[in-house]
C-alpha cells in the first residue's frame, strides 16, 4: 500500500519517494511507495504537480502529474502527461504538489464540514453527498423543502465559525471508538481505523481529504444557489481565495451591466426588467407590423397574379426575410383566396423554402419540396399543404423554384388533359 503523507500534513507540498513500479499503457503513470499527491476520492478532486527524478539537473526532467488515482489494492496511481524516460522501479523521486491547488482543495473541503455542520445545528437537515468542481462545490442535503431563510442562516453560521478561527486537528479512532464520540455521519464499513476531522466544538466528521489547520484559514463561504434534486436539496457554495475570485468576476460583470444602463449596481435588477418590458412591447409591436405587411404582400401578390384554370401560381424570392415571414405570408396567401400554391424562397438571414396551397389542394407541397431539398441539399418537411425547410447555402435557389413551378404546372396540365378525354 501507500502511504498517504497528506494524512498528516496537508500543507506538505513537496517529498520524496521511491518508484515502485511503472505503468506505459494505456497512459504512462507511477505507483511509489509513498506520497503526499491527494487521489479523487470522498468528493474530493486529486491534487497535480511534478515528479522528477531526485538528481535530476535541470527542470526539463520533470513529469507533469495531471490526475492522481486510487487502486483497489490500495496504492495511488499518480498519471503523467508525457511518456516516461529514465524512471524505473527503485528510482529516487522528488515530487511537488501545486501548491495553489491543494490550498484551495483544503478551503473548499474545510468549508462543506463547515458548512454540513451548520445546516444540521440549525435545521437537523444532514448532507448526504459532497461534489467539488473546478469553479464551484455543492453539498446534497436530504430534506424535501429548503427556504432561502435557511440558506442564510446556515451561511451566516458558518461563517461565524470561520471567523473564530477554531482549530481544526485529525484524530484516529476504531470504528467502536468513533460510534461513541457522536459523529455527524458514520461512514460505510470498510476499515477499523477512521480519521477524523475535529473542529473544536462545532464538527467531528469522518474524512480521509486534506484540510486547513483552523477555520480562519478558509476565509469565507458564500452560498450561490440551491436547486430541488432527486435525493433533496443541492446547494451550490464557493469558499476561500475562489470566493474572492467569482465575487471580483460577479462584480466586474454587473459593474459593466450598470455601465450600459448608466445606473448603480443596486439598480441593475430593476433596469434589466424594465428593459425586458420594452422589449416584450416591442416585439409585440413588430408582430404586428409583421401581421400588417404580410397581409399586404399577399394582397398585393394576389392581385398581380392572373388566374389560369382556377389556380393561382405565386413564385417569390426574398433577399430580407425571414423563415417566420414565409410562414406568414404563405398562410395569408392560401386563406384570402381559393386555388393558392406558394412557393416562396428567402436568402437572408438562413436560406429557407416554404412550399403551401390552399387547404385541400391538388398538390403535394410535402414531396414537392422534399424533391427540391434533395437537389439543393437542405432539410425540411411538412403535410400535404404545408412544408417548410432550411437551406445550407442559397446558391440555386431561384432555379430550383423555377423547376418546382415547372412541375406544378406540368402536374395541372396532365390533371387538364385527362379530364378532356
Amino acid at each position: 500500500m501507500t502511504e498517504r503523507l497528506y494524512y498528516r500534513d496537508s500543507f506538505l507540498y513537496g517529498f520524496e519517494a521511491e518508484v515502485r513500479s511503472v505503468v506505459e499503457t494505456p497512459r504512462p503513470a507511477l505507483i511509489l511507495d509513498r506520497t503526499a499527491f491527494y487521489p479523487t476520492s470522498g468528493g474530493q478532486i486529486h491534487d497535480t504537480g511534478w515528479i522528477a527524478p531526485s538528481n535530476a539537473k535541470s527542470d526539463s526532467a520533470k513529469f507533469r502529474v495531471t490526475e492522481v488515482a486510487d487502486t483497489e489494492d490500495g496504492h495511488v496511481v499518480h498519471y503523467l502527461e508525457a511518456p516516461l524516460k529514465d524512471i524505473q522501479p527503485g528510482t529516487q523521486i522528488h515530487g511537488e504538489i501545486d501548491a495553489g491547488r491543494r490550498r484551495d482543495h483544503m478551503q473548499q473541503h474545510s468549508a462543506q464540514h463547515v458548512l454540513s455542520a451548520a445546516f444540521v445545528r440549525l435545521f437537523d437537515l444532514p448532507t448526504v453527498s459532497f461534489h467539488m468542481a473546478a469553479d464551484y462545490c455543492s453539498i446534497d442535503l436530504d430534506t424535501p423543502s429548503l427556504k432561502q431563510e435557511q440558506i442564510e442562516g446556515a451561511e451566516r453560521l458558518a461563517n461565524e465559525i470561520i471567523l473564530e478561527n477554531r482549530g481544526v486537528n485529525v484524530r484516529y479512532a476504531s470504528r467502536d471508538e468513533a460510534s461513541k464520540l457522536g459523529l455527524r455521519k458514520i461512514p460505510p464499513a470498510e476499515r477499523d481505523e477512521l480519521r477524523l476531522i475535529d473542529i473544536h466544538n462545532f464538527d467531528l466528521s469522518a474524512c480521509g481529504g486534506t484540510h486547513v489547520l483552523t477555520t480562519g484559514q478558509i476565509g469565507s463561504i458564500l452560498l450561490r444557489k440551491f436547486e430541488k434534486v432527486r435525493q433533496g436539496y443541492r446547494v451550490e457554495f464557493i469558499a476561500g481565495l475562489r470566493a474572492v475570485a467569482i465575487a471580483r468576476r460577479d462584480f466586474s460583470t454587473l459593474t459593466e451591466a450598470a455601465a450600459l444602463f448608466s445606473a448603480g449596481i443596486q439598480d441593475v435588477p430593476v433596469q434589466a426588467r424594465k428593459s425586458l418590458d420594452e422589449i416584450k412591447t416591442l416585439r409585440k409591436q413588430v408582430e404586428r407590423l409583421h401581421d400588417e405587411l404580410a397581409a399586404a404582400e399577399a394582397a398585393n401578390l394576389l392581385a398581380q397574379t392572373s388566374d389560369e384554370n382556377g389556380r393561382k401560381l405565386i413564385v417569390r424570392s426574398f433577399s430580407d426575410r425571414d423563415m417566420n415571414f414565409l410562414k406568414l405570408l404563405a398562410q395569408k396567401l392560401t386563406r384570402q383566396a381559393s386555388g393558392v400554391i406558394a412557393l416562396l424562397a428567402t436568402d437572408s438571414p438562413q436560406p429557407a423554402l416554404v412550399f403551401a396551397q390552399t387547404a385541400a389542394g391538388a398538390h403535394d407541397m410535402a414531396a414537392l419540396l422534399k424533391e427540391t431539398m434533395a437537389k439543393l441539399g437542405g432539410r425540411g418537411g411538412g403535410s400535404k399543404d404545408f412544408a417548410q425547410g432550411g437551406l445550407p447555402q442559397s446558391e440555386g435557389i431561384a432555379a430550383a423554384l423555377a423547376e418546382a413551378a415547372a412541375s406544378i404546372s406540368a402536374e395541372q396540365f396532365s390533371a387538364n388533359q385527362s379530364s378532356a378525354s
